[in-house]
This record gives C-alpha cells, sequence and structure tokens, in this order.
C-alpha cells in the first residue's frame, strides 16, 4: 500500500462511537438468506421480523390521495399537527392515557424515536437497564450515545420476563433509562398489569430513573390477553415515561417508516432539536397514511392476529418434535424464542459440532436451508429466534426441517 493509500486509510477510520458497535444481526440474517435464495439455493427465511400481510387498502389510498392533493412538502420536524391528534386520540382509546400534541413525537421509525430520546438525555457513564432477550438495538443505541447497557436476565427459568428482584438489583445511581418490551422482540412475551405494577413498585423507588416502554407489538397479542402499558397502570410514572409505538407491525407498514410515542413535554422538545439537525421531519406521505391507520377501520386485525395465532400454535406443535428444543408460547408479536441448549455439545448430520447457539443456527441454515437469528444476538446464548410472519406452506416446510435436523443432532 502506497503513503497515500494508507493515508485515505486512516481518513476513513471509523468513530470511537460507531467502534463501540455491531452491526444489526437481525438484518444480517435476512440479507444472508435472500443473498443463498438469489444463489439458487432452497432458503426459508424465518429471520425478518415484518408481517407478510400487506398494507390495508384504505391506507394506501390515503397515502394516494395525499400524492395527488400536494402534500408532499416539509411538514413540522416532529410531526404533523393531524398525526399528533391522531397519536392523542388512539392513546387515549387503546391505553387510556391522556396526551396533548405538545407531549408527542413522530419520527420516521420506532428506531429513531428510541435514538434520539437516547440522545437528547445520556451522557458518558449514564447507564441503560435493558432486559435479556432484548431486541438487538437497544444496547447498540445507548454505546453509541457513550453510555452503558446493563442487562437484566430474563431467562426461559423466568418465562422471559423480568422480576422486580432482578430490576431491582440492576438499577445503580447511573442508571438513566430502564427499557421494557410487551409483547417482546424476540421472545413473544407479553407482561401483565400484575406483572407491571411489579415492575413500577420498584421504579418509583428510584426517581431518577427514566422509563422507555416499546409498545410496537401492542394489537399484535392472542388468547384473549390484556394488554397493558407501564404509564396506565402506574399513573405516578406517568411523568418519566416515554410511551413508544408505531404503525409498522400492526398495520404492516414496516416500509413506511413511521414510529411515535409520547412522554413528557421537556423531553418531547429535547428529541424534536436533535431531529432538526439529523431528519428533520418523516416522510410526509407515509404520516397522512399513518392518520388513516390510527383513525381508521382496524377491522382486519382480528383476521390477521387470527392467522399468526394459528401459525403460532402450529409451529409449536412442530417444535415439540424437536429434541433439544424447548419453545415457550409466547403471548404475542410473531416470534418464537427455542432454547436450543439440549443441541449444545452435539454434532450435526452435516459433521458440525455445535459448540454454540452460533454453530446451531448455521449448521441450520447450510444442512436444511433454515434461516434463524440466534440468541446470543439477543444477549442470550443457547437459543435461537424465529419469525413466523410468512406463509404456512414456508412454515409447514420449515418445521419439519427444523424437528429433522435437531432429530439428526440428537441421535449423532
Amino acid at each position: 500500500m502506497t503513503e497515500d493509500a494508507s493515508a485515505a486509510q486512516d481518513l476513513l477510520r471509523a468513530s470511537k462511537a460507531l467502534s463501540r458497535v455491531k452491526p444489526s444481526a437481525t438484518i444480517a440474517v435476512s440479507q444472508k438468506a435472500r443473498q443463498l435464495k438469489a444463489e439458487g439455493k432452497d432458503v426459508i427465511g424465518l429471520g425478518a421480523g415484518e408481517p407478510d400481510f400487506d398494507t390495508p387498502d384504505h391506507i394506501k389510498e390515503a397515502a394516494i390521495n395525499a400524492i395527488r392533493s400536494g402534500q408532499t412538502k416539509y411538514t413540522n420536524v416532529d410531526g404533523l399537527p393531524e398525526l399528533k391528534e391522531a397519536i392523542c386520540a388512539k392513546f387515549k382509546r387503546d391505553n387510556g392515557l391522556e396526551y396533548t400534541p405538545a407531549q408527542v413525537n413522530v419520527s420516521p421509525g420506532g428506531k429513531p424515536v428510541i435514538y434520539n430520546a437516547f440522545l437528547a438525555t445520556l451522557n458518558p457513564g449514564d447507564e441503560v437497564v435493558i432486559p435479556a432477550p432484548y431486541w438487538v438495538s437497544y444496547p447498540e443505541m445507548a454505546l453509541l450515545c457513550g453510555a452503558e447497557p446493563v442487562f437484566a436476565s430474563a431467562g426461559v427459568e423466568d418465562g422471559f420476563k423480568l422480576t422486580p428482584e432482578t430490576l431491582e438489583a440492576a438499577i445503580t445511581p447511573r442508571t438513566r433509562w430502564v427499557i421494557l418490551n410487551s409483547p417482546s422482540n424476540p421472545t413473544g412475551v407479553a407482561y401483565t398489569a400484575e406483572d407491571l405494577k411489579g415492575l413500577a413498585a420498584v421504579l418509583e423507588r428510584h426517581p431518577q430513573v427514566l422509563i422507555l416502554t416499546d409498545d410496537m407489538y401492542e394489537h399484535l397479542v392472542y388468547d384473549d390477553f390484556e394488554f397493558a402499558t407501564i404509564a396506565q397502570v402506574a399513573p405516578n410514572l406517568y411523568d418519566r415515561t416515554l410511551t413508544m409505538n408505531g404503525v409498522s407491525k400492526a398495520y404492516a407498514m414496516t416500509g413506511w417508516r413511521i414510529g411515535y410515542a409520547a412522554g413528557p413535554e421537556k423531553l418531547i422538545k429535547a428529541m424534536a432539536k436533535v431531529m432538526s439537525q439529523t431528519t428533520s421531519n418523516p416522510c410526509s406521505i407515509s404520516q397522512w397514511a399513518s392518520v388513516a391507520a390510527l383513525n381508521g377501520d382496524h377491522g382486519f386485525l382480528k383476521p390477521r392476529n387470527a392467522a399468526f395465532k394459528a401459525r403460532r400454535d402450529s409451529m409449536l406443535d412442530k417444535l415439540k418434535d424437536a429434541p433439544g428444543l424447548i419453545a415457550p408460547t409466547p403471548e404475542g408479536a410473531f416470534y418464537i424464542f427455542a432454547d436450543c441448549g439440549g443441541l449444545i455439545g452435539k454434532t450435526s448430520q452435516g459433521g458440525q459440532f455445535l459448540k454454540t447457539d452460533l454453530d446451531v443456527c448455521e449448521a441450520l441454515l447450510t444442512e436444511e436451508g433454515v434461516a434463524v437469528v440466534p440468541g446470543t444476538a439477543f444477549g442470550a446464548s443457547a437459543g435461537f429466534r424465529l419469525s413466523y410472519a410468512t406463509d404456512d406452506a414456508a412454515l409447514e416446510e420449515a418445521g419439519k426441517r427444523i424437528v429433522r435436523f435437531c432429530q439428526a443432532a440428537a441421535e449423532g
């Protein structure tokens, strides 16, 4: 390498902040599955976290009408007034929570909501308590902001739920945020109102702590589960809770990129300040589509949830025949998190020694053509997440392949 080339490479070195984080494992798995498919391989991708249903027609029509009526200009940095009003109405209707538009933030996706809140409030040395297993981006966003993620174990032995005792042990004087996610990505576990009251009793003893509740999968719950969010069941925490949601999952609008949150007005203003110098406003067309989503007919949710539940039950039934796997029944979202500890130390039919969950997932992909996300990516080794948000035929075949893989490893 020449001196000039070496100097150029030095100019392109990553920042210290970026060097602290890892790429998204869920995106990496989906990309690898797509690449193998493009090469002609028979691959069933169960890594993606998005519904396979299409955006409802009345939402599409609202977007088309917005284009035709010229609603294509900049909007307020953190959201249209009409969308903020729709969000306030949603929180009152669905959660019994009263917010004003000044307490509402609209961002280009759920990730920016969280990142903007972190960037507006975190300093080096601050800590963010994150129950594990966790969504892959939570700790990385904390790290990008110079803070330290603190993991509170919520393992299979606790039904993948954070207990009050574990939460209490994780909080220190440096704790700035606690994250709650229900229904959970990656486990699908959802917290009851009583569960949340137990956690709230701990948080009420720590007034320096802000609470972020990620309710993105709120409308995707099964078996008559009643969704609750912490500001709803613990009014004393209302003034320091950021309640985050979005249109991506329930409304099958992942590509539209609209997330939203409501919380303390001072925090909302700080988040808007961050947006004013980074993204500016979310897409105007997507915002008008989201108004229609929140204010419009929700009749499509029931049949779609019934389809998700049927897929969940079918896959769980198959996994019962998979030696080495433990797969608790999730209450919501569209994920199953399977503990694969029983496969560790085995050898796959293709001859790969299964030392870790990464080995299990790699062998499952190369030998059976099923792409899942290793639990290590979610802070829970010896497990993997599979998404059942795909068509029935693909799930049927994937289930057969997973069982075949596990049976071969158990016998090998």
